[in-house]
C-alpha cells in the first residue's frame, strides 16, 4: 500500500481541481486518497547501567536540547538498573567527545524518564 506524501496529496488536489473545472469524471482513486497512519508502538528497548553511578541530567534552561557533563542533575542510576530508551541525543562538538564517562568518551545520551544519560553507560539488553 503506498502512503501519499504531503507533496503528493497537494498534485491529487491540482488535479482534481483542473477536472472540476472542464468538467470531466474524476477517478474515485484521485476523488478520495486514503490517509494511512501507522499506530505507534510503545517503547520496548531496555538497556542495563554498566557504571558504578551515573547520573540523569536534565538540560537547563541555556543548554539546548542536549545535556552536558554541566547539566543540573535529576536522579542517580546505580549498576544493574533496566531503563527503557529509544531516542537518543547527539551532541555536536568541534573536537573530541562531548562526555568522559564509565570509562570512555562519546557523544550520544540516551533519553530516558526524567532525563538524559550518557550512551557509554548504558548496553542494550
Amino acid at each position: 500500500m503506498r502512503v501519499l506524501t504531503t507533496r503528493g496529496i497537494q498534485i491529487l488536489a491540482a488535479l482534481a481541481a483542473v477536472a472540476v473545472l472542464t468538467g470531466a469524471q474524476i477517478p474515485a482513486a484521485i476523488a478520495a486518497p486514503k490517509a494511512t497512519k501507522t499506530p505507534a508502538r510503545p517503547c520496548t528497548t531496555k538497556y542495563k547501567v554498566t557504571g558504578k553511578s551515573v547520573a540523569v541530567r536534565k538540560p537547563a534552561w541555556n543548554d539546548g536540547p542536549v545535556a552536558t557533563p554541566n547539566s543540573p542533575i535529576v536522579r542517580y542510576l546505580h549498576r544493574g538498573d533496566i531503563v527503557t530508551s529509544c531516542v537518543a541525543a547527539i551532541a555536536r562538538t568541534h573536537q573530541g567527545p562531548a562526555y568522559r564517562k564509565c570509562g570512555t568518551g562519546g557523544h550520544i545520551w540516551r533519553i530516558v524518564q526524567g532525563g538524559q544519560v550518557p550512551a557509554t553507560c548504558l548496553q542494550k539488553l
